[in-house]
């Protein structure tokens, strides 16, 4: 599947800053960071406007649901920001800009971790989901290089998520995880996703959703630390299990 994960395209075992980071420095055209684009505030409803209809109508345009995410997040950002400067391993986050990444992951070395690890068990969910981390989209529309920043992290520990939640990429699951990250983050794209992503369902796992999913999932991430305050790439070789009762996720129904 294009973009799926492969065995050899990873070199390096830890996270290092990608190539493309966030620099901070204005250019001519007023660019804050590599790629972006800056909007003013009629520009960004309508761009908000419009990802927001074509993400209802294919939650699977991940484009657009990134779109949305950033310009809908400008007033949650910074608290967001702000949690990870209040914590002394969401600070170093912070100043240390790791990405995920095929180029910052050593596939074979996560491939030979025990099982129940989490290197294992998020290198299982990329393979068996046929998902890769380097389709997240970069920020684009943020008007600050450190909150451009924050928006990418959520992004790609987004499949981390699905792996300390249990939850696979079908409908089902991403609204699970979506339920957990909007009380997580109070990003207005996660609270869109969790209320309309049912809409989908059967009536039979609209059930299981809202009877034994759902509460669970606001459960957890009303307990939960910020998950933007960890750092996976140093969290390998945890167990998943001993991860989730540090940050307070509590086990899946």
């Amino acid at each position: 599947a294009p973009g799926a994960l492969s065995a050899g395209s990873a070199r390096r075992s830890h996270a290092e800053p990608a190539e493309d980071g966030y620099a901070g420095e204005r250019d001519g055209g007023g660019r804050l960071y590599p790629g972006h684009i800056p909007t003013s505030p009629l520009q960004k409803a309508l761009l908000a406007a419009g990802s927001a209809l074509v993400a209802l109508a294919d939650p699977y345009r991940h484009d657009m649901v990134a779109v949305l995410g950033e310009t809908t997040g400008c007033l949650v950002l910074p608290n967001l920001r702000d949690k990870m400067r209040n914590d002394p391993e969401g600070s170093r986050i912070l100043q240390e800009r790791p990405r995920i990444r095929l180029s910052t992951l050593d596939v074979e070395g996560l491939r030979r971790l025990p099982d129940g690890t989490l290197g294992r068990e998020y290198l299982r969910f990329l393979e068996d989901n046929k998902v890769s981390p380097d389709t997240r989209m970069p920020a684009k529309f943020v008007d600050d290089e450190e909150l451009a920043y924050v928006i990418q992290r959520y992004r790609e520990v987004h499949d981390l998520m699905h792996t300390l939640l249990g939850m696979p990429t079908n409908m089902l699951g991403e609204v699970v995880v979506k339920w957990f990250e909007a009380i997580q983050t109070g990003l207005p794209m996660c609270v869109l996703g969790a209320a309309f992503g049912p809409v989908r369902l059967s009536a039979r796992k609209l059930q299981v959703l809202a009877t034994e999913l759902i509460p669970w999932a606001i459960r957890s991430g009303r307990s939960a630390n910020c998950i933007l305050n960890i750092y996976y790439e140093q969290r390998w070789e945890q167990t998943v299990a001993s991860l989730r009762e540090e940050i307070g996720i509590f086990p899946p129904p």
